[in-house]
């Protein structure tokens, strides 16, 4: 007959599918040795009615010639595969079976059907490895059954006898796995390990996956090398070559529940456990260097590799290796060159590595060292975002007079930490303090450079103390020289602690919302305004007032979007969370700003993270009139001493008389050099809040510098004074001149 094995799941050609028996009423019968036909058994040893049916010695898949080259008894050997030797008739080989084994063959093809239908998940601890039966911690277990629950037939009731293994010549013990089962179970493997290897991220997970794959499937314990430090991409390493032990493992005191075993019980202290040294130096021309730079995985029986061993694991922990061919040392090459090696170990207890098995290492340690470089690079790149990111938000809000703040970002996803969205702080003269808060269109690192340039020129706009309408014109015109695809949007809103007004000017962005004192939170009202870069568009601007313990919110539409609601249901449902939120600290104190932008992302839900998200929170402390005065001081001579006077009546009545001699000084200097360029009235500012402020404005728009003065000179010396004795001091250019201010520490 053809030799086909055999199977009890699939009905064959011809067969009644409803028939329990299956495939086994179309088995052909060879001629017995007297040339009768034997009768042919099932599973369970049943007659097929049609056994006679058909010439003796055929079969449906005999090829044509098969009777004539099947010799006297009708019986032709099937060719074996590569590498596979032909058995002869007495013995039953990987591919064909005796017809007085006919029944432990059906047992034997359903137990491999069912092997064949295991779940291709990860082979758990404790599942059947590559080259054994189903283990438990490296143990061999009984005999194989099938998933038929007829058990596998040992030869004896049937006169048969189990095959040679093709890999030694020696017979099969009983219940052992067949060669060709083993190939399997070690493709299952290699399978299933490599998935788990892939399944990683970083660094961390790829060299735990490879290490929770092999033990104790593969091996009793493996010892995981990476070079100090990994090369990334194409980087040329320097320096010697260094290993360093980056993860150990051996058969867990607990087994991995993953696959839902429970926790075994704690194993004996293993010799295993003390092998590896920490670091090991790779010396040029060592036996080491051979064996990695030859990237196929050694027995560490071999002579190359017994001499590498003491140099990687140090000379006194090499004596804890298990004899034999029970260790094989896989180096792990990545693209580029060797980044490490891993070193596979089986205990005395368990079989041996096989030939084969060096082919599964491979598999393993190119899998892995793959997965490591790639790991070195993505984790390159998230670093190179989030210094980006980190670099293009303000690193720490400024402290403004009159006014207190609190900020969040959030990326949209792990995979994309760099976006387009920003928000920022800008100090103005005046105590003033601009908001500013935008979103480039798209989430990745070509909308981060261009946010970082929005945000530069904003910045730059700001410190020219233009009014909000003719900094977003020119940020318009800005992103049109960027290209003509560069969409963004911005809110910018200028807060005066003095006038407790705030200007608010929008390009396209969602509107801000304003919590008061009382808990009433409003969404105001501002003209939307065309997104910036269309070009061509005008931007209005609206004055509001901003009272004292009010809590303003300016926010990107990360926040209030996303594929499960619109942004005005969005805005909506932030206003009531703020109204939600400030009812919790009652109508007379608002609620922590921190706190509150906790709060606020809180409300994001599973689905709503499709962008990333900046919020900047502002609570409006303000000034109050009686810390303020404020006069006009005629250009001319008299000028200063006025000036004097009227700063040395405020500080009495404040009560910082001690601050009288200082501030005379400085005023007196500073106004002075106003006075002597100005055309128009001089303003002098006095505000009193955790420290004292000073400001004198003109309309000449070149700004001072220290410069140093000759010996010779009768002037010049006034800002050094000035930077000497003051706390701190600037120059801010305003559309209609300058400012000056200093600032002095109370008591």
């Amino acid at each position: 007959m053809t030799e086909h094995p055999t199977s009890c799941d699939r009905p064959s050609t011809g067969a009644d599918p409803t028939d329990p028996r299956g495939a086994l009423l179309r088995t052909p019968v060879p001629p017995g040795p007297s040339g009768s036909a034997l009768p042919a058994q099932g599973c369970a040893g049943q007659t097929p009615p049609d056994a006679g049916a058909g010439s003796p010695g055929t079969s449906e898949h005999s090829q044509p010639g098969a009777e004539q080259a099947a010799g006297a008894d009708g019986h032709r050997p099937r060719p074996g595969s590569e590498g596979v030797p032909v058995q002869p008739d007495g013995a039953r080989s990987a591919t064909g079976v005796r017809s007085g084994d006919l029944p432990s063959a059906c047992a034997a093809a359903s137990g491999e059907a069912a092997a064949g239908a295991m779940d291709s998940g990860d082979l758990a601890p404790g599942d059947t490895g590559p080259g054994e039966a189903a283990s438990d911690g490296g143990r061999q277990a009984g005999p194989v059954r099938p998933a038929s629950g007829v058990p596998a037939d040992t030869g004896g009731r049937h006169g048969g006898t189990l095959g040679p293994d093709r890999r030694t010549g020696q017979p099969t013990a009983p219940g052992q796995p067949t060669p060709m089962r083993r190939d399997g179970d070690r493709l299952r493997f290699v399978g299933a390990a490599t998935r788990r290897i892939a399944r990683g991220m970083d660094l961390d997970e790829i060299v735990m996956g490879l290490c929770r794959a092999t033990v104790p499937t593969f091996a009793d314990a493996i010892l995981v090398y990476l070079r100090e430090p990994l090369p990334v991409g194409d980087e040329r390493p320097t320096g010697p070559l260094v290993l360093r032990l980056r993860r150990t493992d051996r058969i867990p005191a607990e087994r991995d529940t993953e696959g839902g075993f429970a926790p075994a019980a704690q194993p004996e202290p293993s010799e295993l456990e003390t092998v590896g040294a920490e670091l090991c130096e790779v010396r040029p021309g060592s036996a080491l260097a051979e064996v990695l730079r030859g990237v196929r995985p050694v027995f560490t029986d071999t002579p190359s590799a017994c001499a590498a061993l003491p140099e990687l694991l140090g000379e006194e922990r090499d004596f804890a290796l298990p004899e034999g061919r029970r260790a094989i040392l896989a180096p792990l090459r990545g693209r580029r060159r060797v980044i490490g090696a891993a070193l596979f170990l089986r205990g005395p207890e368990r079989v041996a590595f096989e030939a084969d098995d060096l082919l599964v290492a491979a598999q393993l340690a190119t899998h892995s060292a793959l997965g490591i470089d790639k790991a070195v690079l993505y984790g390159r790149e998230a670093y190179i975002a989030d210094e980006l990111q980190r670099t293009m938000l303000p690193e720490n809000l400024p402290r403004c007079t009159g006014v207190r703040l609190a900020s969040r970002y959030l990326p949209a996803a792990e995979t994309a930490r760099v976006g387009g969205d920003w928000y920022d702080a800008i100090p103005l003269p005046g105590s003033r303090v601009a908001l500013v808060v935008g979103d480039v269109m798209g989430h990745s690192m070509t909308s981060a450079a261009i946010m970082g340039q929005l945000r530069t020129t904003a910045q730059t706009l700001a410190g020219l103390d233009l009014p909000p309408q003719e900094v977003l014109h020119h940020l318009d015109e800005q992103a049109q020289r960027l290209g003509t695809d560069r969409m963004a949007t911005c809110l910018y809103a200028v807060y005066d602690p003095v006038a407790h007004r705030i200007t608010v000017a929008n390009a396209g962005h969602p509107p801000p919302v304003l919590l008061h004192l009382g808990g009433e939170a409003e969404v105001l009202r501002v003209p939307a305004g065309a997104p910036i870069g269309v070009g061509g568009v005008d931007f209005e601007a609206v004055e509001l007032d901003a009272p004292a313990g009010a809590t303003l919110l300016l926010y990107t539409d990360g926040l209030v979007e996303s594929r499960l609601r619109d942004v005005w249901t969005g805005i909506e449902q932030l206003r009531e969370r703020l109204a939600a939120t400030a009812q919790l600290t009652g109508p007379d104190h608002p609620p922590p700003l921190e706190a509150l932008c906790d709060e606020v992302l809180d409300m994001l839900g599973p689905g709503d993270r499709d962008d990333d998200i900046a919020l900047l929170a502002a609570r409006f402390d303000g000034i109050a009139p009686s810390d303020v005065s404020y006069w006009f001081l005629d250009p001319e001579d008299a000028a200063p001493g006025k000036a004097r006077r009227l700063a040395r009546r405020a500080l009495a009545r404040w009560g910082m008389e001690d601050l009288t001699d200082a501030v005379e000084l400085l005023v007196s200097e500073v106004v002075t050099n106003a006075v002597r360029y100005a055309s128009k009235p001089v303003t002098l500012r006095l505000l009193r809040t955790d420290v004292l402020r000073c400001e004198v404005g003109d309309d000449v728009p070149q700004l001072p510098r220290l410069r140093q003065a000759r010996a010779t000179d009768e002037g010049g010396r006034g800002l050094y004074l000035v930077n000497r004795l003051a706390r701190r001091w600037g120059a801010t250019r305003l559309s209609t001149g300058k400012v000056v201010w200093f600032e002095l520490n109370r008591g």
